[in-house]
Parts: C-alpha cells; sequence; structure tokens
C-alpha cells in the first residue's frame, strides 16, 4: 500500500513534492512501464491529502495517497480481492467503473451495498470478466471531484489484437480549489456563475456571434447560447495524471514506436476535446471495447467515456497533447517527446462554440423565417411521460440523432473528428436477437434553477426503478430535452449504441446525448440485481439525474 510519509506531507504543503504525490505511473517524463497494484490481493485506502497543482497548494481526497490513485493492472479471467479501507470522517466507497461484476459489489451506496462506514474495511471480490482499459471512482457524495479516481487496465487472456510498442495511461480531470459543495452551492443559486463567456454588447457592436434578432429570440426562452458547460475554466484546473499545465505531464518515446495511449475522462463536469498537432491518433478501443481502427485527429471525450489510441511519432521532436475544455474555457496540456525536458508549442484556445436552435431540439431548416418565440417549448404532447414541473424547462420538439454529426464546437475545426457513426465494433455483438419493446426515456431540466432528472422527476424515494426482465432484448431511446450533453451510463451492463453498424454496433456502458439529440442502445438486461443509470455530469446526477435499474429474478429466484 502507497501512503504519505511525513516529508511528503511537508514537502506538498510547500509546493515542492509534486512528483512525489503522483503513483509512479503518472510522473512526467519517466518513459518507464508504470508500476501497478496487481493479483488477486489489493489493498486501498481512502483518506485526505495535500495536493499541489502548478505551484499551488489545494486538498484532495486521494486514493493511496495519490491523485489519481494507483493503476490496477488485472488480468481476464483471475479472482481479485480488493479490500478497501475508509480513513475519512464520512462514509465512502469505490465503484469499479465498467467492471462486469455481481451487483453485490458495484459500489453504490443505497441501491447495491450500504457503503463503507468511518473506519472500515469492505472487500469486494470478483472475478474478471473482461479486457480493456476502465477506471474506478467514489460513488459516495461528491468525493469523485475531490480526488477519488483512477485507471484499470486489464490486460486480455487472448493475445491482444492492437500491436503496441509502448503505453501509456492519460487519465484527464477537472480540479477546483473550492470544495464542490460550495461549487454547487453557486449553481443553485446562478447557473451561470461560472460562465466567463457570455456575449456582449462589445461583441455585438462588433459583429460577434448571434445578432440582435437572434438574441432577442432566444431571452425571450430564457436561453444562454454560451452555456456549454455547467463549471469551467474560471473555476477548474484542467489536469493529466493529476498534473496541470505547467507541470506539463510528459511521456516518452522513440521515433517510429506505436504508442498506446489509454485515454480516461475522469472529470466529474467537462467533456475534453482531445487532440495532438502533428500526429494522426487511431482509435482502437471504446469504453474497453475493441472497435475497428478508425484515423482521426481530434475527438470528443465525455465524462466516464474512454478511448485507446494509437500514435506513430516519426519526427525526434516533442508534440503537445491538448484536452480542451468543450466550451474552450480552458485546456489540460501535456507532452510526448522522444527526451526529458522538451515541449512544443501549446496551441491557444480556440473560440467558444455558440448552441444553436438544433441544439434546442429544433431542425430550423424545415421552418426557415419562422419566430421561434412564438413556439411552444413544452408541449406535453411530445413526451407524454414527462412531468410538467417547474424542472423542466422545455421539451424538444423535433429531437434528432445526432450521431453521425461532430459534436458541438467542432462542426468546422477543418479536420476529421471521431463520430459515433465511426465506431464499428471488432468482434459481433453476442446478441443477435432484435429488441422485444423500446423503453423511452427523456433527459431533462432547468438550467435557470440548476434542476436535473429523468422524465421530469428527480431521483427520490418515490421514483419507480426502470424495470427489466433477465435475459431480455430491449431498446432503449434516451431523448435530450435540454440544451446541455448527458453521458449517461449504466452499471453492470454493457449495450450496443444503434450507429447502423447492425450485428457490429460499439459496445459502450456510457454514451453521450447531444444537446437536442437523440440515442437509441440496444441492451441485453443479463446481469441481475440493482443497478444505477446517471448522467455521468456528477453534478446533474447529485441534482436527480439519477435511477435505478432493476433486472429480475435475481439468481436463486424463481423464474
Amino acid at each position: 500500500m502507497q501512503a504519505l510519509d511525513r516529508r511528503q506531507m511537508l514537502a506538498a504543503a510547500t509546493g515542492l513534492g509534486v512528483a512525489s504525490l503522483l503513483p509512479a505511473w503518472a510522473q512526467a517524463g519517466t518513459g518507464k512501464a508504470p508500476e501497478v497494484l496487481s493479483g488477486e490481493d489489493i489493498r486501498l485506502t481512502i483518506g485526505h491529502a495535500p495536493m499541489t497543482v502548478d505551484g499551488k497548494a489545494g486538498h484532495a481526497m486521494a486514493v493511496n495517497g495519490t491523485v489519481p490513485g494507483p493503476l490496477i493492472r488485472l488480468k481476464e479471467g483471475q479472482n481479485v480481492r480488493l479490500s478497501v479501507t475508509n480513513a475519512l470522517s464520512e462514509d465512502t466507497s469505490i465503484h469499479w467503473h465498467g467492471l462486469l461484476v455481481p451487483f453485490q459489489m458495484d459500489g453504490v451506496p443505497g441501491v447495491s451495498f450500504p457503503g463503507i462506514k468511518p473506519g472500515e474495511t469492505f472487500v469486494y471480490e470478483f472475478k474478471v470478466r473482461q479486457a480493456g482499459t476502465y477506471w474506478y471512482h467514489s460513488h459516495s457524495g461528491m468525493q469523485e471531484q475531490e480526488g477519488v479516481y483512477g485507471p484499470i487496465i486489464i490486460d486480455p487472456a487472448a493475445p491482444d489484437p492492437v500491436a503496441y510498442d509502448r503505453e501509456y495511461v492519460v487519465v484527464l480531470s477537472d480540479y477546483s480549489f473550492l470544495h464542490p459543495h460550495q461549487l454547487m452551492r453557486k449553481l443553485k443559486a446562478h447557473a451561470g456563475y461560472f460562465n466567463d463567456q457570455k456575449q456582449t454588447v462589445a461583441g455585438l457592436l462588433a459583429g460577434r456571434d448571434q445578432s440582435l434578432k437572434d438574441r432577442v429570440e432566444w431571452s425571450k426562452m430564457r436561453m444562454d447560447p454560451t452555456d456549454i458547460l455547467d463549471v469551467t475554466g474560471s473555476v477548474y484546473r484542467y489536469l493529466i495524471n493529476g498534473q496541470g499545465s505547467a507541470d506539463n505531464w510528459t511521456g516518452l518515446f522513440a521515433p517510429g514506436e506505436r504508442v498506446r495511449l489509454r485515454f480516461i475522462n475522469a472529470g466529474a463536469m467537462t467533456i475534453f476535446n482531445v487532440r495532438i498537432p502533428g500526429l494522426s491518433m487511431s482509435v482502437v478501443q471504446a469504453d474497453g471495447q475493441n472497435v475497428r481502427p478508425v484515423s482521426v485527429e481530434e475527438f470528443q471525450i465525455s465524462p466516464a467515456e474512454t478511448y485507446d489510441v494509437i500514435v506513430q511519432p516519426t519526427e525526434d521532436r516533442a508534440f503537445t497533447l491538448v484536452a480542451e475544455a468543450s466550451d474552450r474555457s480552458g485546456m489540460a496540456r501535456g507532452t510526448l517527446a522522444p527526451r526529458p525536458g522538451l515541449s512544443a508549442p501549446v496551441p491557444p484556445l480556440r473560440e467558444r462554440p455558440l448552441a444553436t436552435m438544433k441544439d434546442m431540439g429544433m431542425d430550423m431548416s424545415a421552418h426557415a423565417g419562422h419566430d421561434m418565440g412564438g413556439m411552444d417549448m413544452r408541449d406535453g404532447a411530445n413526451a407524454p411521460g414527462v412531468k410538467l414541473g417547474p424542472g423542466v424547462q422545455t421539451i424538444s420538439p423535433m429531437p434528432m440523432d445526432r450521431l453521425g454529426e461532430p459534436p458541438q464546437g467542432l462542426e468546422d475545426v477543418g479536420h476529421k473528428v471521431l463520430v459515433y457513426t465511426d465506431l464499428i465494433a471488432l468482434d459481433p455483438n453476442p446478441d443477435p436477437r432484435p429488441p422485444g419493446r423500446t423503453v423511452e426515456i427523456h433527459l431533462t431540466g432547468n438550467m435557470e434553477r440548476f434542476m436535473w432528472a429523468f422524465d421530469g422527476e428527480a431521483f427520490g424515494p418515490l421514483k419507480t426503478p426502470i424495470a427489466f426482465q433477465r435475459d431480455e432484448r430491449v431498446r432503449v431511446l434516451l431523448v435530450n430535452d435540454s440544451m446541455m450533453a448527458h453521458p449517461i451510463h449504466l452499471h453492470g451492463h454493457f449495450f450496443e449504441v444503434v450507429n447502423g453498424h447492425e450485428g457490429r454496433q460499439p459496445r459502450k456502458h456510457t454514451v453521450n446525448v447531444a444537446p437536442g439529440g437523440k440515442v437509441a442502445f440496444d441492451l441485453t438486461a443479463d446481469e441481475p440485481g440493482d443497478w444505477a443509470f446517471h448522467c455521468h455530469m456528477l453534478m446533474h446526477m447529485h441534482a436527480g439525474m439519477f435511477n435505478v435499474v432493476t433486472v429480475r429474478p435475481l439468481d436463486g429466484a424463481p423464474a
């Protein structure tokens, strides 16, 4: 077990001990294979720790004293016993994100187990049934935002279809020197509190952004087209493997090597756009599942998603790894280099995007010349199952399947951007049955009041679970009635995103639903138990965009 000693604590408190607080796999410029926790018995401790980002000292909750926590490396087919000790003064937990485990081992307090009390140890025990890139994080309160997260790599039992010479885990995250409850309070008081990129009169006079007519129309609907992310670079530091941009995490390579980068978005509230200027990336895995290689210059990764890419730098020079927040209020920056100490130019932040009518669920190409202010944006006929209370600001009149479109803000970047329709599973989908029924779920919110829910009803003791029969084949249709993206995660299962590649649709555990968009996925409910289902924007989940999926009968119960 890795623990902080007194010298490390003092070094961190004075801003000198950045590298010592990071696990070896996350430190800059080593170029070595990462140190890991592996085997059948692994011990983790969750406690408080100092954290220094770009020379500024702060506080974190950490796993074994580091942020991110230790890299856990397992082998497909092995058994593992993970003993998690709580050194905090509050309850905690660990959820093994994307891992297929018995529901009692899934780590969601109040759903699959009671949580871990202060001073207690909980032992998670299960067989490893898969391979790929995954991660773990707390599912208690907002501890994930404070640093309780880390990566998991599971090596396949069979030969890996992806050839590479060297690999790095790249954990993207967001960190604030403000406590997450302070962030949440500010959002509840004023949802646009952290948005420093609003439209201005000066911008209007200079001919930037929306026209006066459009600004008036949007104002009538109380919509802000610059409201892309709730928490922004005004208060966040964006991290690569726990390091800020000035810290400059560096991964070494020898020219000509195939380097595998395992990207994990462990951010609480940040969608990242990832590129490496001068290098193409071949996407070979999504959410731990192999896909046919697809060459791109940039991809968007939402909280909880993972993407593995191969890069092959042939030049003897450094390359900048850019992870830009999707609202372009800040970026995480690292370096790939042939030798320690090298760096490459860091591109400036690009112009921030503006939401469009399509992001409101209206395809205005069919309504040219219409006054959108006269449209009914809360027409219950478009969503009969939604409770039209104060938490529902809008209902998308014309939600569209946007899986083949570049993500918000990447429409005109001038190079190849990954879209969901590019993803084709390397292996045939395991269940060829057509779905027997469709379950429609609306992602609803009131952006002004920072209220979020499924079907207009925030999670609570009276919320009806989403019930599936064991082994049934179901199509789930997610309809985004809000103007913000929502990465939706289902615990304990993979589902096939319906993207047109029948029989080889990508299998994922998290899918980002674009503003005003809709996404269908096909699910085989083959894991009995109670499973969390939620938006992985942490504060959206905390505000109510959460429910429980039940799969019955349980093992040993009558059918």
